[in-house]
């Protein structure tokens, strides 16, 4: 289909004007706002008890789903992908069940089965207490994070075939040898960038956290939660605007580093 010159400058003014009006504004507003006191108050605001513990809570539940996320994410795609066995469909499904549940319901079934009323609460009476601590924010992180390795993974194993594997398996290798030596270095690519993708999420996650967490400053709060509380709870629209400053460079920082990969897995 053919368009005429101004149809295409409408159509581009539209979808440019669009994207404005939702993205770029909204956070031109936000910068406005957060270093209209200057960078000094900006990084006093960051730099509070409460800014660096919910940064590094932030960092230690990235530090655990990533590692548990890559596991999870090569083994189910290497079984999806080299082997047949019953169930496969419904496999697939569960991997992506997340992009359908609403974090939020994610929370409230985590209460039902972790909660101190829930299937396995009476582990809290052995002195493990998931929900409104840091396992249950971990758990309910890996789950809205757990399809992006496989599926940023899968296609690539469909991709390379198992030719070099069933090489090297007739000359002798392992099954880790062939893993490590074939699988690993081909799948490199996509394994990174489902790396990216999963830090991206972890990071920004708020729906599901904040029904497992108790969003105490200084103990379980994280930084989506602290710009929840600062702006809900403590009305320092200020300190909000810092927080949400601070993850939005960060998450700048990792669609950089998605653009990257993006650009040499491209060229591999």
């Amino acid at each position: 289909m053919k368009f005429s010159p101004l149809t295409r400058i409408s159509l581009r003014i539209i979808a440019l004007g669009y994207l404005f009006i939702l993205l770029v504004l909204p956070l031109i507003i936000i910068l406005w706002r957060t270093f209209e006191k200057g960078v000094g108050a900006f990084i006093d605001s960051i730099t509070t008890p409460a800014a660096i513990s919910a940064f590094q809570l932030s960092i230690i539940i990235v530090a655990i789903v990533v590692p548990v996320n890559v596991i999870f994410g090569i083994v189910t795609a290497l079984a999806l992908v080299r082997g047949k066995f019953p169930g496969r469909t419904l496999v697939q499904g569960i991997v992506d069940l997340p992009f359908a549940v609403s974090p939020v319901v994610v929370g409230v079934a985590l209460i039902l089965l972790w909660g101190a009323n829930g299937w396995f609460g009476g582990l809290e009476d052995l002195g493990f207490k998931v929900i409104f601590n840091l396992p249950g924010m971990v758990i309910a992180t890996i789950f809205v994070t757990l399809p992006f390795v496989v599926r940023e993974v899968e296609p690539v194993l469909h991709e390379i075939g198992d030719d070099q594997e069933q090489a090297a398996a007739t000359l002798g290798a392992s099954r880790w040898q062939t893993f490590w030596r074939i699988t690993l270095p081909a799948i490199r690519w996509g394994l990174t960038y489902g790396v990216v993708l999963t830090v991206a999420r972890a990071l920004g996650e708020f729906g599901a956290v904040i029904m497992v967490s108790s969003a105490l400053p200084g103990k379980s709060q994280t930084l989506t939660l602290l710009v929840h509380g600062r702006y809900i709870n403590d009305h320092n629209t200020f300190g909000a605007y810092a927080a949400a400053t601070l993850l939005m460079g960060i998450a700048l920082v990792v669609l950089l580093l998605m653009t990257l990969l993006e650009r040499k897995r491209g060229t591999k």
